[in-house]
């Protein structure tokens, strides 16, 4: 009675259950830690994927506000394949990221993977898994059609356009060490500092350039300049997911080999995005390369069963 009394005025049933709740955190915060993507999407039914709102046609937010695109394609896909494996209805839930943010956020978990207009480098690699590539684009310049010239003889000086954490900041800085880089929040921001001339040029995925022209009323003021790299587009996951890569890799290539067969439903998705008639349709020479990439990707690894596409 009297250990019941003195714990009771000095506070102790207040400071014993609030170091139970603080012990129950820290418990539950290491279990989330501890647990993989693939147990995260078992036990809550949904797959948090970051993509981009801004990056046609990759990733974009359409004029609902709904995101879409050819990545957004594939994490359906990706979906698809997880509900197979995991025997479950999956929700695929879509979070609109900016270029920076994207690593921070798979490294917290606070989403499962990356599908955008991503491109592999091995200073991300260090940080996150990629998947198999499924797309190829590469750094080009957006330029004035008035400037031309002159941006094409150097870029010394010139006050080039990047997005921050972009494959096109270092692939500009690498090759155009004499250039100005000046730092873009977001692609709207670039277009309209080209525009009104605050920036020489905006660089950026070629792919995405030129989807931007299509969208405008004076595409002829503007031309697409110089390739500075090529990259394939691949997803990115948290690392230590081997389980959950693996599930995303089958998908990409399952869809690509049944695009390169010419399973129609494959080929009605990708058309959407780069056929003739499609958002973005590609150049002869970029869907050549395109298709060569998805072939390479599906010669070097194991042919997936006909009676499984």
């Amino acid at each position: 009675m009297i250990l019941s009394y003195d714990c009771q005025r000095s506070g102790f049933p207040k400071l014993f259950l609030y170091g139970m709740a603080l012990l129950s955190t820290v418990l539950t915060t290491q279990i989330a830690t501890a647990e993989t993507v693939m147990e995260k999407v078992a036990r809550t039914g949904v797959l948090t994927a970051g993509t981009s709102k801004d990056a046609l046609p990759f990733a974009y937010a359409n004029d609902e506000g709904q995101l879409e695109g050819y990545s957004v394609d594939m994490l359906t896909l990706i979906q698809q394949k997880l509900e197979q494996e995991l025997a479950r209805e999956i929700e695929l839930k879509l979070v609109a990221l900016e270029p920076q943010d994207r690593i921070p956020q798979l490294i917290k978990n606070n989403i499962d993977i990356v599908c955008d207009a991503s491109s592999f480098t091995w200073k991300r690699d260090q940080k996150v898994d990629f998947s198999v590539s499924y797309g190829i684009t590469g750094t080009r310049l957006l330029v004035k059609q008035d400037d031309y010239l002159n941006i094409s003889q150097s870029l010394a000086g010139k006050r080039i356009g990047v997005l921050p954490g972009t494959t096109n900041e270092l692939a500009i800085k690498q090759s155009e060490p004499k250039a100005e880089i000046m730092i873009i929040r977001d692609r709207a921001q670039g277009y309209q500092a080209l525009a009104t001339g605050a920036i020489d040029a905006f660089a950026d995925d070629g792919i995405l350039l030129e989807s931007w022209l299509q969208t405008i009323n004076n595409p002829e003021d503007f031309t697409i300049i110089g390739y500075y790299s090529k990259e394939g587009v691949a997803c990115m996951v948290p690392e230590n997911n081997s389980q959950f890569l693996n599930n995303v890799n089958y998908a990409l290539i399952r869809f690509m080999q049944t695009f390169l067969a010419g399973k129609p439903e494959s080929l009605m998705l990708f058309d959407r995005w780069f056929g003739y008639e499609g958002i973005v349709p590609l150049t002869e020479d970029l869907r050549d390369l395109m298709l060569e990439n998805m072939q390479l990707i599906v010669d070097f690894k194991e042919e997936i069963p006909a009676k499984e596409l």
